[in-house]
């Protein structure tokens, strides 16, 4: 089944990847998460690091660029997003930065006897793996003793989605993440993957969570296009703070995306 599957959810990366950088600058929202998905890693030292699911290699040829003595190793399961992103790193020279296609399973024979002292995912790449507790059973095993690991999730219970959804009479896509299958953010392709809660993640894995927050609590997610033109910048920011003030508390729970920090 993981074969199929893998092949599934890499033919579906493969289609979008052509779009995905130009729909990326095009989005501030997306920016700004991103940012701070960085700044957390940024928290933390790091000498070899790890990307599960780099897309157009965003962030993998950037940690390369910024952290120049450590080696940055990552893996996608899209031949296309590997394309782009090998192309990004020849480009800019970048000797300590290595990719390869594959899934979670895949990273060991990919990159044989490498351990790292952080691995990271952002933008949920953890909620298409076939099975979550298996795939964070390799990602330990590969995480050094003292190392960290910072993981996003597309979250289960993202209530504001909820309730807009709701409000412009779609209650499919109000509640459509709480199925056993998610569909993915495109309304054309469907995209096999799942979405958890925080309670699903914290019992995929043995390590202890030592840090979490929300992300889009108040602060619309990104693809509501539409809301983000209509609020005026102020507006925007304020949500963005408020956001901040919650991110922590059980509320942040409730945001699109969640960030876990485990330590081995």
């Amino acid at each position: 089944m993981s074969e199929q599957y893998y092949e599934e959810v890499g033919a579906y990366y493969d289609k979008d990847a052509v779009d995905f950088e130009r729909r990326y600058w095009q989005n501030d929202a997306l920016q700004r998460i991103r940012q701070s998905f960085r700044e957390h890693v940024r928290q933390h030292e790091f000498s070899c690091m790890l990307e599960v699911g780099f897309g157009p290699g965003f962030d993998l040829t950037h940690f390369a660029q910024t952290h120049p003595q450590s080696e940055v190793y990552g893996v996608d399961i899209s031949a296309e997003m590997v394309r782009i992103a090998q192309g990004k790193i020849d480009e800019g020279t970048l000797a300590n930065a290595h990719v390869a296609q594959g899934s979670v399973e895949d990273i060991e024979s990919r990159f044989s006897e490498v351990r790292y002292d952080m691995i990271y995912v952002f933008f949920g790449a953890l909620n298409t793996v076939d099975d979550l507790g298996l795939a964070m059973k390799e990602l330990e095993k590969l995480l050094l003793p003292g190392g960290r690991m910072v993981l996003t999730f597309v979250n289960k219970w993202y209530v504001g989605g909820m309730v807009i959804e709701l409000l412009k009479g779609k209650p499919k896509w109000a509640f459509a993440r709480l199925k056993k299958v998610w569909g993915g953010y495109s309304p054309t392709q469907f995209l096999a993957s799942k979405c958890y809660t925080t309670g699903e993640v914290k019992r995929s894995t043995t390590l202890s969570c030592v840090d979490q927050r929300g992300y889009s609590i108040l602060f619309p997610a990104w693809y509501y296009h539409k809301i983000h033109k209509l609020l005026p910048r102020k507006v925007r920011m304020l949500l963005w703070h408020w956001d901040h003030s919650l991110s922590r508390t059980t509320v942040g729970t409730l945001g699109e995306y969640m960030l876990y920090e485990f330590r081995k």
